[in-house]
């Protein structure tokens, strides 16, 4: 039997990030409007378990219908691909990841997997536990921000960057248009994209999604406030505000907000913020963009990239895409 390699963990945050970067988007983000809270910060322990439970709810379909096209096609991914190397951006524990590293392992393709998440405790414990699933690649966990880190991928060999889960729906247009130029720019001919994304459906259908029955994305939501109360003292009363999930059908995307209840004056005082908010007033905490193939297709040949296979679940409501660069 083959050792497991010892996996490394390579660290591009610096210390003080989370908290720098935090009064940052708190300063910015709450300052504008329509008033925003970029969704990163609704990751902590709390917010992380609590997402994991809406993954499992009746009514969230995007993950089931991912990894239902992973187990159905993982290995046609992986042989199109001809990469080596896998890179996950925005890793977590690479759960749905597994399915194409059993499908790279069957092809007997790959050498080396590369996690990128901002979170070192995960991606350590991640990294340990595929490291010893499959002896024989090396595993290299990248700790850092993929909008930040991208000139840090790994290089050497063939890659195939995977961007699961619909995050890239995370991102407004101009975002999404950037981050896609400077992927395209930093690989080299032949790598390729495989990007997850949900798409277009009803409004019925997206917003029982995003507003299941037992609470769990309301509260998901209102963790967002529960961070800058412990991280930056502020006093948020997050039972003041309520939970305001719609269809946004210009932008084709789920806005989540949340919305005040009474007249208030929240301080921040670790941004040095001090927020006045009428009844009605809201916070956009996340947004969700959907699409549409033909659009998708269109915004990937823009950044550079060929639209090489495409693969969706037996419903169509999600979409894998292979682009490769030329």
């Amino acid at each position: 039997m083959t050792a497991p390699i010892e996996p490394s963990v390579r660290v591009l945050l610096d210390p003080d990030w989370a908290s720098s970067s935090l009064v940052e988007d708190v300063r910015r983000g709450l300052s504008q409007h329509p008033r925003t809270l970029p969704p990163k910060w609704l990751y902590d322990d709390r917010g992380s378990e609590l997402f994991d439970e809406i993954t499992r709810l009746p009514e969230y379909y995007p993950f089931d219908a991912e990894r239902s096209i992973l187990k159905e096609h993982a290995y046609e991914i992986v042989t199109a691909s001809r990469a080596t190397t896998l890179v996950e951006l925005g890793s977590g524990t690479s759960e749905k990841t597994r399915l194409l590293l059993d499908a790279f392992t069957e092809a007997g393709q790959l050498t080396s997997f590369s996690p990128v998440d901002v979170s070192e405790r995960t991606l350590r414990d991640a990294a340990a536990l595929i490291a010893k699933r499959y002896p024989g690649v090396h595993v290299a966990a990248v700790v850092g921000d993929f909008t930040l880190h991208l000139a840090h991928l790994p290089r050497g060999s063939r890659r195939m960057i995977a961007f699961l889960g619909g995050t890239i729906g995370n991102l407004y247009l101009e975002e999404r248009r950037a981050f896609l130029g400077a992927l395209a720019d930093q690989l080299e001919p032949g790598d390729s994209l495989l990007l997850g994304t949900d798409l277009v459906k009803s409004a019925d259908r997206l917003i029982a999604a995003y507003d299941d029955a037992r609470g769990v994305t309301d509260a998901f939501i209102r963790n967002s406030l529960v961070v800058l109360n412990r991280e930056l003292g502020a006093d948020f009363d997050v039972d003041a505000f309520s939970y305001v999930p719609f269809w946004d059908p210009h932008m084709e995307r789920m806005d989540l907000r949340l919305r005040s209840e009474v007249p208030q004056r929240v301080a921040i005082p670790g941004a040095d913020v001090v927020l006045d908010l009428a009844v009605g007033d809201e916070i956009r905490v996340e947004i969700s963009t959907k699409f549409r193939l033909s659009e998708l297709a269109a915004e990937l040949e823009h950044a550079g990239f060929g639209v090489t296979s495409v693969w969706t679940d037996p419903m169509d409501e999600f979409a894998l895409t292979l682009a490769t660069k030329p």
